[in-house]
């Protein structure tokens, strides 16, 4: 297991939908053990593959107090979104020192393959469904900033660019 370096805005990969994954691997595994070690040495509550340069529709997410709640997601897609939005502020590691407020459902069942290689449904509430919805998004090919009102948005990537000239 081994933490990988960001891909960093605003490299092509993170503009590209992901295909759905055939089946979960070896390998597979060995990536989401990868990209659990990135994850909590960011620090943060989700990862997708794409973010560090894998072109596999795979995500892992920890939103528990206890940061010992990893759940592997393979080809998630999301079933059903509550009408109750709630407000949370994204960031993320590929946009270094900007983040912004997003409105997102409150709660979303989403279905994926799980590590053990069978396909799962569970419901996911409040920073769960937040990071869940963040992280396919990232395997849609969209970022957080996407979600932004476009005034916001042009002035986000505008101030991420401004950093990362500075390095």
């Amino acid at each position: 297991m081994a933490r990988r370096p960001f891909v960093p805005w605003p490299d092509k990969r993170l503009r590209t939908a992901v295909p759905p994954l055939s089946e979960e691997t070896a390998e597979t595994r060995a990536i989401w053990d990868d990209m659990a070690d990135t994850m909590y040495a960011m620090p943060g509550v989700g990862l997708a593959a794409v973010q560090i340069g894998v072109m596999q529709r795979l995500a892992v997410v920890d939103a528990s107090d206890t940061r010992d709640g990893l759940i592997r997601l393979a080809n998630p897609e999301i079933l059903h979104a509550s009408a109750r939005m709630r407000s949370h502020e994204e960031a993320s590691p590929n946009l270094p020192g900007v983040s912004a407020v997003i409105e997102r459902p409150r709660a979303v069942t989403v279905r994926f393959l799980n590590a053990g290689g069978e396909m799962e449904e569970r419901e996911f509430v409040g920073l769960w469904a937040t990071s869940v919805q963040h992280q396919i998004d990232h395997l849609d090919g969209m970022i957080y900033a996407d979600r932004l009102k476009p005034m916001k948005r042009r002035l986000l990537l505008a101030r991420a660019e401004k950093l990362r000239r500075r390095g």
